[in-house]
């Protein structure tokens, strides 16, 4: 871990980038008991989120999965058979998705998030998974720390391991950008690309050193990449080359959401939200979206129906209005 990242890890705080960036969590045998039902669970440490359908299923510390069928207005905790830090989710439709968490685990699930059975589990390699994608039904990609991938040809039943770079960089976020392109973002301005599905993979050029947790790919070559110390550069060019986005803040960036055309909403620790409406060119703090008073962690954002956005971080889940 850079020595940057240690910097930040400060009180409850530090929890949600512990997820983020893959530093180890106590849970160990507590990981392979069921998660509690919790009736606070909506109010948890949440971390990963989509949309499964008109469903949503989001994920994050103790197990813990709700998923919501009417907007994000009420949630429903799901059965779960462990209780590590769970930090994303990816829903191929309405019913099959997958998860993924400290302790090397993966979920799978067959009914839109409402129940899970393990995929994959071996707390004793001590290397979280952070994130998740799935090509269609049969492949898909788990990434985490130190250099930790693994592949899946046959939805996610089994896993095997892979290499993509001699460095063991911790793998943050795995993002489609079409036409068979995928990014992945990484620890100590690690950036790679795949250009054939996530067959091979080329390491780019960074243009900052400190660790990325978050991309988001507007086309094949539109990128932006979000991280440390409010650091957000945009790519044109399929991040052969970067431009400088300055976001005005030092909280770390989590993420970025298309809400709408024509409207991106930046998400970061501090309770930072930053609006763009030039595909990300320049970002600015906007009267629509107002920064939380708690200063809590955003972890990631949703978008909702007519342009409303659904918060995930420290305070749980939070339903902000729609913007113009």
């Amino acid at each position: 871990m850079t020595s940057a990242t240690s910097g930040v890890l400060s009180g409850l705080r530090s929890r949600l980038l512990l997820g983020l960036v893959a530093c180890l969590l106590p849970f160990g045998a507590a990981g392979a008991q069921p998660a509690v039902q919790a009736r606070l669970a909506p109010e948890s440490l949440l971390i990963g989120g989509a949309s499964a359908g008109s469903r949503l299923v989001v994920v994050g510390e103790r197990g813990h999965v709700l998923v919501s069928d009417d907007d994000g207005s009420s949630w429903k905790q799901a059965r779960v058979p462990v209780r590590a830090l769970l930090t994303a989710v990816h829903m191929h439709d309405a019913r099959l998705g997958w998860a993924v968490g400290h302790d090397a685990l993966i979920l799978r699930t067959e009914d839109g998030g409402a129940t899970w059975s393990v995929a994959h589990y071996a707390p004793e390699e001590e290397r979280p998974l952070l994130d998740v994608w799935f090509r269609d039904e049969r492949y898909g990609f788990a990434v985490g720390a130190y250099g930790y991938f693994l592949a899946t040809s046959d939805g996610g039943r089994t896993w095997k391991p892979r290499t993509i770079d001699k460095d063991d960089f911790h793998l943050n976020a795995i993002v489609p950008a079409g036409a068979g392109r995928l990014f992945i973002a990484g620890e100590a301005g690690a950036i790679y690309r795949s250009d054939d599905g996530g067959s091979t993979w080329r390491k780019l050029s960074s243009p900052y050193a400190g660790s990325w947790f978050s991309a988001l790919a507007l086309d094949a070559d539109r990128l932006l990449l979000m991280g440390l110390r409010g650091s957000m550069y945009r790519s044109e060019d399929g991040g052969e080359s970067w431009t400088r986005v300055r976001t005005r803040t030092k909280a770390t960036l989590t993420g970025a959401l298309l809400v709408k055309p024509g409207l991106l909403l930046v998400t970061g620790l501090e309770g930072a939200l930053l609006v763009s409406r030039d595909g990300g060119r320049s970002v600015s703090t906007d009267a629509a979206f107002k920064p939380l008073t708690s200063r809590l962690g955003i972890s990631k954002a949703l978008a909702l129906s007519g342009g409303r956005v659904l918060l995930l971080g420290e305070f749980g889940v939070k339903r902000l209005p729609g913007a113009r």
